[in-house]
């Protein structure tokens, strides 16, 4: 089971907050480049959320599967997968 730590939970909390900043803009009927700025932004900020869940989640099932003398190879193929999906 994954464990997501506060600092992943914080980075949620802020892209939340730029959405919502967002709407507003929307809603204030702010130039297009303003919106589009902010929007690139959020999604910069959620790339970087998903890189660090799955680099976080890769270290523990690395280790685990180390301690129980398993192979990592495919947890390490797996995560690759999983970013390069998420793009």
């Amino acid at each position: 089971m994954m464990d997501y730590n506060d600092q992943m939970k914080n980075r949620v909390k802020r892209i939340e907050g730029q959405l919502r900043g967002i709407l507003k803009m929307m809603e204030e009927h702010k130039d297009c480049k303003e919106v589009i700025t902010q929007l690139s932004a959020a999604r910069t900020a959620i790339d970087r959320t998903i890189g660090v869940v799955v680099s976080s989640n890769l270290v523990s099932c690395v280790r685990n599967a180390e301690d129980n003398g398993q192979s990592t190879e495919e947890l390490v193929v797996e995560a690759v997968n999983l970013l390069v999906k998420s793009r």
